[in-house]
């Protein structure tokens, strides 16, 4: 449909042009992401926008440095799958933006309810619903969608996470009771022409009650 055409421009881009973003349709961006629905609209989230591109290859240093600290104490086969993703880690360095979206606390009265009424499995299972990560997840399509109807490129990363303390006290942020949740570079992609991924037949990944 011509009308869904905004979703499928999506692509998850890795290489970028040197152009900056407008600070016009930067702002129009993440209007669009604080726009996305959120549990009892609570909007857990944040967002930490970096355009200096020295302060951005600083935090893929910080990346690098952190992924050769572990490779140190790490066995073989885990050091070797940390240096064969180490470049998708860093991906963002070249990109005249780089946004990282920070998740805050989220109130699940049900959890307490539960747990008062001691049914302690069920209200364990209610925390894998991850309600505050779900909200900061739909602000992250908001944001990607909005890009992309921009002519912008993205690419939706949490690889990085393992990093997470040392790119939080480089970007000397704190908000109590948040933490990064993803990131993702920001830019116009040098090639035009991405292939999306094979996506599953539609009917795998359905299951229609009538």
């Amino acid at each position: 449909m011509k009308e869904l055409d905004f979703i499928y421009k999506r692509k998850s881009v890795r290489k970028f042009t040197d152009e900056k973003v407008h600070r016009e349709e930067l702002m129009e961006i993440i209007k669009a992401a604080t726009h996305a629905p959120s549990g009892k609209n609570q909007q857990n989230w944040h967002f930490v926008i970096l355009n200096n591109k020295e302060k951005i290859q600083e935090i893929a240093k910080l990346v690098e440095d952190k992924t050769h600290q572990l490779v140190k104490t790490a066995d073989d086969e885990i050091a070797k799958d940390l240096m064969k993703f180490l470049r998708y880690h860093t991906l963002f360095k070249d990109a005249p933006t780089l946004i990282l979206i920070f998740a805050g606390p989220y109130k699940l009265s049900a959890y307490n309810a539960l747990i008062s009424a001691g049914k302690v499995e069920e209200a364990d299972r209610l925390l894998e619903t991850s309600t505050a990560i779900q909200n900061v997840a739909a602000a992250m399509e908001n944001l990607q969608l909005a890009a992309a109807a921009l002519g912008y490129g993205t690419c939706w990363m949490t690889g990085p996470n393992f990093a997470a303390k040392e790119i939080e006290g480089f970007l000397n942020f704190s908000k109590d009771g948040y933490h990064l949740a993803a990131m993702t570079p920001l830019g116009r992609p040098l090639d035009q022409e991405i292939i999306s991924p094979q996506r599953k037949d539609i009917n795998e990944v359905i299951t229609i009650i009538d």
